[in-house]
């Protein structure tokens, strides 16, 4: 999966609004893969607008739509890792983008996002928008 993208919040929001320089990123990578973790967030997001029924039906056609990666043992692993160098470090990050991050180290995955928090998180490769 390397070179491939792993999509956060923002980035699959900005996907929905057809925003041309996330669609010029997205669009010659061959493989995009969303954290089950940010299906969650978009559901939570959705369910507080006030459009409920249509970004439902929006999300569960995208999320039929693409590989959801799932947390696991492995992931659990690099979730330790991280969030043990961010409080040493004394730069927490919010803990759903801590397990965000792990899947992207996990699979080898390039983070898109534009949340500079991740910046925080060493090593993780991370393009924006």
């Amino acid at each position: 999966m390397s070179g491939n993208l792993l999509l956060d919040t923002n980035a699959v929001i900005a996907f929905f609004k057809m925003e041309p320089s996330v669609l010029t990123l997205v669009g010659p990578i061959t493989e995009c893969f969303v954290p089950s973790i940010v299906i969650g967030e978009l559901y939570y997001g959705a369910l507080h607008s006030t459009q409920v029924s249509q970004n439902t039906e929006r999300i569960q056609i995208f999320a039929e739509s693409v590989m959801i990666l799932d947390c696991d043992r492995e992931t659990a692993s690099e979730y330790g890792r991280i969030k043990h160098n961010l409080r040493t470090a004394g730069t927490p990050i919010p803990e759903n983008d801590i397990w965000i991050a792990a899947l992207a180290f996990q699979y080898g995955l390039t983070l898109m996002s534009n949340d500079s928090h991740f910046d925080f998180v060493s090593g993780i490769n991370r393009v924006s928008w």
